[in-house]
Order: structure tokens, then sequence, then C-alpha cells
């Protein structure tokens, strides 16, 4: 079939003039939308990388908190802004599953939204109070089967990552756990501590922290093979519930149809910051490995953890 020649004349310039606007781009400051409060991790990598960008390009970067929804609120903002890369997303793995978790949305969180790139990826720490009688992952198991319903559990919000992540190890170990949902993982951390709900799975820099003050014990790591941060602990895979996996990640998105020009862009520059060792000390403090995709890679990863956290969410009624 014949192409029209205005159209062919449309798709010509579209190459030639997205790379012109990439050239161009940062023409005015950069803001970067953090969908969770001041203080978080996302926030703590959003000023870095945010302060990284603004020395290379002269740009001001501008971190804006916009917390609420389960990082839904945030990512409205960003999927609803100018598709010219002056407006970024910098949110963790609850953006799948809160995407994943909700019925309705007042935008399309695979097309309103592109990735960027993953910024980085971290284990999670199942811990627990240090009064509860449990040292491992059997022990765990045992107590929640000799009690069952008996047990709580604190986490950052229903349909947060730290959610559905408890709930997947509960359903694979077969116990019933009660779920205690907190409006962030500050107020959660603080009641775990108080030992008001003896079990968190929590980021690393969120509990790590209250593990080496003797405050929580922690017992594993949600990833798939040990973290070099806490090599001493075993994976819940090899701790007692075999293949069980899951892990934080953070990264970056802009709007939908952002010229693929500037998204090429702010990857290849991001990329660079991550490669600094300034940069992989402050992740590392984190919890966090820096990891580095093409926007094609990420995109695809994104898609695929909502489909999966979709029918988790369903299998397990949540």
């Amino acid at each position: 079939m014949r192409v029209p020649t205005v159209v062919c004349g449309a798709l010509l310039l579209a190459g030639p003039f997205s790379l012109a606007f990439a050239q161009d781009y940062p023409s005015r400051p950069i803001r970067i939308v953090v969908p969770v409060v001041a203080g978080g991790s996302p926030d703590i990598l959003a000023r870095l990388i945010g302060g990284k960008l603004h020395e290379r390009w002269r740009q001001p970067v501008v971190v804006d908190n916009r917390a609420g929804a389960g990082q839904m609120i945030g990512a409205e903002i960003v999927a609803k802004s100018a598709s010219d890369g002056h407006t970024l997303l910098l949110p963790t793995v609850t953006y799948t599953t809160s995407a994943a978790t909700r019925s309705k949305l007042p935008f399309d969180p695979v097309n309103d939204l592109t990735g960027v790139t993953m910024i980085g990826e971290g284990p999670f720490l199942v811990t627990v109070h240090p009064s509860l009688p449990v040292k491992t992952v059997k022990d765990l198991i045992a107590l929640a089967r000799a009690k069952p319903g008996s047990l709580n559990y604190a986490s950052s919000g229903t349909g947060s990552i730290l959610h559905l992540v408890t709930e997947v190890m509960a359903a694979s170990a077969r116990i019933k756990l009660v779920h205690v949902p907190y409006k962030s993982i500050a107020p959660a951390v603080t009641d775990a501590v108080g030992g008001h709900v003896p079990l968190l799975i929590g980021s690393l820099p969120s509990v790590h922290p209250q593990v080496r003050a003797g405050r929580l014990r922690a017992i594993a790591v949600t990833t798939a093979r040990r973290s070099r941060f806490v090599p001493e602990l075993p994976t819940v895979a090899e701790a007692g519930i075999p293949g069980f996996e899951a892990r934080q990640w953070w990264g970056m998105f802009a709007p939908g149809k952002t010229p693929g020009a500037v998204v090429t862009k702010l990857n290849g520059e991001i990329h660079r910051i991550l490669a600094a060792d300034d940069v992989k000390a402050r992740l590392a403090e984190e919890g966090a490995e820096p990891v580095v995709t093409s926007p094609e890679e990420f995109g695809a990863m994104v898609k695929s953890d909502i489909a999966k956290w979709r029918k988790v969410a369903q299998e397990l009624k949540l």
C-alpha cells in the first residue's frame, strides 16, 4: 500500500526534529517528582542524581515530593505533564504494585509514562521484634502454624510492595498472617520497634539501622541471592521457602510521549552518573546496587511487573 506523500514527509521530518529537540534539551529547569515523603530513599536518590544533572547541564533541578495513594499521586502529575523531558518521576517498585492493585486510575500506568532507566535495586529484609521467639524463617513458619491468624505484620500501606511481598511469602509457606497497614514505612518501623507489630519486611535503609541497634532482628533477605550488604543473612528461598524472590528497585520515568532522543539523552547521562565512584558509594548507603538498562528494557520490566503483581493480587484476593 502506498503511503501518502504528506505522511512520508512527516515521518522524514520526525527524526531530525527529535534530534534537534534533544540537542537543545534541557532548555529550562528540570523537576523530579518523588512520590514519597522527603527523606526516603527515592528522595535521597533524586537529590543525588538531580545534583549531578545540574553540574553537567547547568540547569536547576528541583525535587518535588508528592506523596500519597501508593505513589500514584506523583505518578499522575508526571503522566499529565508536558512530554518534553523537563518533568520526571523517580519511584520505587511500589509504583508497579499500586498500578496493579487499583481498579481505576486517572492515567495509563504503562502508556502515559515511559521508562528512562532503572537506577538501582536492593533487598528487602525480613525482620521481627527481638521478643518474638523467632531466629530463622523456619521458626517463623512454625510459630505462625502453631498460632494461625495471631501473628501481625506491618506494611507501608495496602497495595504497597511490602504488603504484597509479605502476602506472597505467607501464601508460599501456607501460613496466615494479619495485615496492619500504615500510611508510610516510618510509622510501621516505629511500631515494629515498639513490639506492637512483631513482623515487618522492609527495605534495607528503612530497617537495617534498627537491626544494628538491636531493636529488630533480621532473619533473611528476599532477593534471589544473598546481599553483599548483609552477607550473613540467608535468602528466604534457602531458609525455608524455595523459589521465593522479591526485590526493591528505583527507576526514572518521563511522560509517555517524550521524544525518543530526549529519553536516550537522559538515559546516557544517568548511566554516566551511576558509574561515578562517589555515586556508587552513596547508593550503597541506601542498600542499592546501581543498575543500568536501556529505556526499552526498563519499560518491558515495568510492564511485566505490573502484570505479575496484578495476577498475585487476583489470586490472593487482595
